[in-house]
C-alpha cells in the first residue's frame, strides 16, 4: 500500500463535474490499496476574481488582508472536494493550511514556508480517510494566514510529501507531462518520460509554466520525486527526478519559450569600479527582479548595460535606472517589451560540444537575430524580437530533432 500526495490545480477542480472527477480518481486509488492525501487550489480563475474584488472595493491592499482574501478560494475548494468524497462513501477532512501544520514566515503575499508539522493530517491518513488540504497557505510566526503566492499549491504537495515521508508526490494538472517544447508552438513537441531536477528547474527558470519553479526546488533539496500528469486524461506523465536514477541523459531534452520578460538598457554608462553595483543594488532594493545581464565592452570611457525583468517589473526598474541614470552619469534609459527569451536545456549538454554552435547557425539560418546570450552547464538562453519566437522555437526543436528523440 501506498502514501500518495496528490495535488490538484485550479483547472482540475474548475467546477461540479471536474471535482466529481477527482473524487472518483480517489476512490480509485483507494480501491487498490493507496492512501491519499489531497492538495487542493482554488476552483479555475477563483483566485483572480478574488483579486478583482480587492481592486473593486478599495486601492488599498494591506498584505494580511489580501491573504485572508486571496486564501478564501481554496478553503472553498477542499470543502467542496471533501463533499463530492463523502457522497462516494470515501470519509474524508478538509484543513486549510494552518489546520495541517504549515509554519511560514511574515511575507504577505509570497511567504515561504519554515516548517510543515502535520499532525492532524497523520491522524487523519491512520484513521482510514482521504485528509484534503488547502494549497498555497499557512500560518505565520505572528499567528496570521499567509499565502505563498503563484503556484503555491505545487510546494504545498512538495512539502507535504517530504514531511509525511509519501511514496509518490503527484502534480495533476491540464496537460498530460512536460513536453520537449510548447505544443501550441510546435505540433510534434513529444511529452519527455523523464527530466532531471536540474533540467526541470532550469526549464521552470526561462518560462515553462508547470510545474512552479519553487516546488521543483525544495524536491531536489529533499529527494522528492515528482510526477507531472494530467487530472482530465489520468494517463502516466513525466516525472521528475535524480539525474543518477535516468538511464542515459538526452543532450538536448526541451526548447523553452518566454515571452514575459522586458528589456531594460542603461546607456553611456561611466566605465569605472562600482557603478553597475550601485545600478543593480539600487533594483535589487526595490525587489525588481533582474535576469540577463550584458555589459558592453567600453568605448571612450563608457560603456552599455542591458538586462531582463518581468514585464510587470519593468515600470518599477525604469524608476530606478532613471534614477541611478542620473546619480552616475548614464546619457540615458530605454527599454524594449518586444523581445522574447528561447532557451536549449539539456543534461547532456554539458559532456557534448557543439550544442551552442548549432543553435546559433539554426538562429541564423532562420534570419533570426540575437540580442542576448546567456549561459549555464545545461542551458543556452537568447533574446530575440518576440515576434521570431514561434518561428525560433520550430527550427529549433527541428535542428536537435526532438520530434524523434526516444529520451
Amino acid at each position: 500500500m501506498a502514501l500518495l500526495v496528490q495535488k490538484f490545480g485550479g483547472t482540475s477542480v474548475g467546477d461540479a463535474d471536474r471535482i466529481r472527477a477527482v473524487a472518483d480518481h480517489v476512490r480509485r486509488c483507494r480501491r487498490r490499496g493507496d492512501s491519499v492525501v489531497l492538495v487542493v487550489s482554488a476552483m479555475g480563475k477563483e483566485t483572480d476574481e478574488l483579486l478583482r474584488l480587492a481592486g473593486a472595493v478599495s486601492s488599498t491592499h494591506p498584505g494580511r488582508e489580501m491573504d485572508m482574501l486571496i486564501t478564501a478560494g481554496e478553503r472553498k475548494a477542499i470543502a467542496l472536494v471533501c463533499m463530492a468524497l463523502h457522497d462516494l462513501d470515501i470519509p474524508a477532512d478538509s484543513f486549510t493550511g494552518s489546520q495541517a501544520g504549515f509554519l511560514t514566515d511574515t511575507t504577505h503575499r509570497n511567504a515561504k514556508i519554515l516548517d510543515v508539522i502535520p499532525e492532524r493530517v497523520r491522524e487523519t491518513i491512520d484513521a482510514g480517510r482521504v485528509a484534503v488540504v488547502a494549497g498555497a497557505q499557512g500560518v505565520s510566526t505572528d499567528r496570521n494566514v499567509t499565502f505563498l503566492g503563484r503556484g503555491g499549491s505545487d510546494t504545498t504537495a512538495v512539502a507535504l510529501a517530504k514531511a509525511l515521508g509519501a511514496d509518490s508526490c503527484e502534480l495533476y494538472t491540464d496537460v498530460s507531462g512536460v513536453f520537449t517544447t510548447d505544443p501550441r508552438m510546435v505540433d510534434s513537441a513529444r511529452k519527455v518520460q523523464r527530466i532531471s531536477f536540474d533540467e526541470m528547474l532550469e526549464m521552470t527558470a526561462v518560462g515553462c509554466p508547470k510545474p512552479a519553479m519553487r516546488s521543483v526546488e525544495v524536491a531536489q533539496r529533499f529527494g522528492v520525486p515528482l510526477h507531472v500528469r494530467s487530472a482530465f486524461t489520468w494517463e502516466p506523465g513525466t516525472l521528475v527526478t535524480k539525474e543518477d536514477q535516468i538511464m542515459e541523459q538526452a543532450i538536448v531534452s526541451a526548447i523553452t519559450p518566454d515571452t514575459s520578460e522586458a528589456k531594460v538598457t542603461v546607456s553611456g554608462v561611466p566605465d569605472r569600479p562600482g557603478v553597475a553595483a550601485q545600478v543593480f543594488r539600487a533594483l535589487a532594493d526595490e525587489a525588481a527582479n533582474v535576469d540577463m545581464i550584458v555589459q558592453n565592452t567600453s568605448a571612450d570611457g563608457v560603456t552599455d548595460i542591458s538586462f531582463t525583468v518581468p514585464r510587470e517589473d519593468l515600470a518599477n526598474a525604469l524608476v530606478v535606472c532613471k534614477a541611478m541614470g542620473s546619480e552616475v552619469g548614464a546619457v540615458a534609459v530605454t527599454a524594449d517589451e518586444s523581445i522574447a527569451r528561447v532557451s536549449v536545456i539539456g543534461a547532456g549538454m554539458k559532456s557534448n560540444p557543439g550544442v551552442a554552435a548549432t543553435m546559433f547557425e539554426t538562429l541564423a539560418a532562420a534570419e533570426i537575430n540575437i540580442q542576448m546570450i546567456s549561459t549555464s552547464p545545461i542551458r543556452i538562453s537568447c533574446v530575440i524580437a518576440e515576434r521570431d519566437i514561434e518561428r525560433a522555437v520550430q527550427v529549433l526543436h527541428d535542428a536537435y530533432e526532438l520530434s524523434t528523440s526516444t529520451h
